[in-house]
């Protein structure tokens, strides 16, 4: 079994109970069929994307809400949030001809990355 699969339906089972909807119900939303949602949440079936989306949709959640719990999704966007402030003020500070000097690096950072 996949350790992705196996965490995917954790993570649908853990959703799909917290909004207080059974098998059949989310299967009903999603039209999909409950002994598909069974399968999904303990991890047996290989999915299709477009089975995972009907699947959020249904629980209207987002992948990243899916694969991610709460505070990591906080702690991550106050990172940003924090990142962002602080580069704006850097930014804000530099002329036309330090800001193009910046973009370059930045195109060679984000390279380095992908």
């Amino acid at each position: 079994m996949s350790d992705l699969r196996q965490l995917v339906g954790t993570r649908i089972r853990a959703m799909r109970n917290a909004k207080g909807l059974t098998q059949q119900k989310l299967a009903d939303i999603a039209g999909l069929d409950y002994r598909y949602i069974g399968a999904l949440e303990r991890g047996e079936r290989n999915f299709s994307i477009d089975t995972l989306e009907k699947v959020l949709i249904a629980l209207n959640v987002s992948l990243s809400e899916l694969m991610y719990s709460d505070s990591e999704i906080n702690n991550a966007g106050s990172l940003k949030r924090e990142a962002i402030d602080e580069f704006t003020g850097i930014v804000s500070s530099l002329n036309e001809k330090q800001i193009s000097s910046l973009r370059k690096i930045n195109i060679e950072f984000k390279r380095a990355f992908d």
